[in-house]
């Protein structure tokens, strides 16, 4: 199956060897050691400050669910809202997000990441004070839908932005820092929301309303930053001199992307569209989009079924968070290093299922042993996302299509996260939530044998490659 048409001239010798900047053993340079680390500092906290921020508004309903729900004052009595009316608006949510990553994408490289990303910030940070004042049904429905509309480019287009400024091999460590900022956010998301549960009836309000008002409003203010400090590319970066804004460009010449490059043409996008391996990469994502979603929404809802309840419900979310971002961290490391995504996320997808696997089995009342397989049914589902991102990226070799790409991959993830929001059943939570665990157990194992199943295809498409003398090789 053929490269997707490239949207540049690149001498076939430089796509297979990449050494330009790095040297005949791949390793880089001083230089570029330097310049790297010059835009981690820059780029790196600030990407996962801003997902962080992302993550916290888009799950804090799950908290706001059982905030103070033993007093009546949680969203769902002050709103006269059903389980499953709840459910919807979490469908709903990410109905919205499926269908807009694709053009944010767009607008993201035709405005700049900056600008684009600030507006997006702005905006979702306003809606998620707006959920603060619903009351009713069809207010917290629409509001939303339209987080979901506004959230929607910010992950795909920070994947899309870490091509212009990192090469392949230097990605999924990135993106593991920026996705961990969600488990971060799950943990700080458990600890505000204990703490903000004290201000119930703080000037008339509860505390769930609260909850929306103050975790929207630093997104809101954000905006203002991430507009004059996030860099858009690196030719444009006046905090680099001249030497290190053309060493970035050099060193990205074969392996990123370009803010200089030309726009999508269409038949960059057929070309994409028909090149059938990505969907594989997709189906992936799709399985793991599940135990993504259901996790960030319903851990709150989890522990409650764990024997936790009210305020320490919330508290309890916050070890198997913290635990999965350590875990992340270091095997998206690993995988970098190592040069081999595909199987760590293959190792850490069937982890993550035995996690479900083991927790269904139980016996409903084993609160301890079942509080601890959801610990490591997060770590491994969490822990195997970044390495997917950096793999598909990094096995796509036209710099025009890629931001097609990442959105398109994590828009197939969106009929996944809507699954995620079915299957942990109120009607469940006496038995264990059996119908959710074994969904998460059977779609982790369906990552761990897709993951397998593309490595043994790449590695047999690289054999043709070095047998037909040359070529870009397929990372796996």
């Amino acid at each position: 199956m053929g490269n997707p048409s490239n949207g540049e001239d690149i001498d076939p010798q430089t796509l297979e060897s990449g050494k330009e900047s790095y040297g005949d053993d791949h390793a880089p340079s001083s230089q570029s050691k330097k310049l790297v680390l010059k835009q981690d500092l820059r780029i790196v906290p600030l990407s996962a400050g801003i997902y962080l921020l992302c993550f916290l508004d888009r799950s804090n309903i799950g908290n706001a669910k059982v905030l103070n729900e033993d007093t009546g004052d949680d969203l769902l009595d002050e709103t006269n809202m059903t389980n499953t009316q709840y459910v919807i608006a979490l469908m709903l949510f990410l109905v919205a997000y499926g269908l807009f990553e694709v053009p944010s994408n767009y607008m993201l490289k035709r405005l700049s990441p900056s600008r684009w990303i600030a507006f997006l910030m702005l905006v979702w940070g306003a809606i998620t004070m707006g959920l603060g004042g619903s009351h009713d049904f069809a207010t917290v429905t629409a509001l939303r839908f339209l987080l979901g509309v506004f959230e929607a480019g910010l992950f795909p287009g920070l994947v899309y932005y870490l091509t212009f400024w990192y090469r392949t091999e230097e990605r999924s460590i990135r993106v593991a820092f920026i996705l961990a900022s969600a488990t971060l956010a799950g943990a700080f998301g458990g600890a505000i929301a204990y703490g903000v549960g004290h201000m119930n009836n703080v000037s008339g309000l509860s505390a769930w309303r609260w909850l929306f008002i103050l975790e929207g409003l630093p997104s809101l203010l954000s905006a203002v930053l991430v507009w004059f400090f996030l860099p858009d590319y690196p030719e444009t970066a006046s905090w680099l001199n001249e030497d290190e804004r053309s060493l970035a460009v050099e060193r990205l010449k074969v392996e990123g992307s370009h803010g200089h490059s030309p726009h999508l043409t269409w038949e960059e996008a057929r070309a994409t569209l028909t090149d059938w391996r990505l969907y594989v990469h997709y189906a992936v994502y799709f399985g793991i989009s599940t135990p993504f979603s259901s996790l960030s929404l319903f851990t709150p809802t989890i522990t409650c079924g764990l024997g936790y309840d009210g305020l320490r419900a919330n508290l309890m979310t916050v070890p198997p968070y913290a635990v999965a971002y350590v875990v992340q961290v270091l095997t998206s490391w690993s995988a970098d290093h190592f040069n081999a995504r595909g199987l760590h996320s293959a190792v850490m997808a069937a982890i993550g299922a035995l996690g479900f696997l083991v927790s269904a089995v139980l016996p409903p009342d084993a609160y301890l042993h079942r509080y601890g397989c959801l610990i490591v049914a997060a770590s491994g589902a969490f822990s195997c996302i970044p390495p997917l991102l950096g793999w598909l990226s990094s096995n796509v070799f036209s710099t025009a299509s890629i931001g097609l790409v990442i959105a398109l991959n994590i828009s197939f993830g969106a009929p996944g996260q809507i699954t995620g929001v079915w299957i942990y059943k109120a009607g469940e939570a006496e038995i264990g939530y059996p119908t959710g665990h074994w969904v998460n157990c059977g779609l982790l194992f369906f990552v761990a044998v897709g993951c397998v199943c593309l490595n043994l295809y790449y590695r047999s498409l690289n054999k043709k490659v070095r047998a037909s003398g040359g070529g870009r090789l397929y990372k796996y």
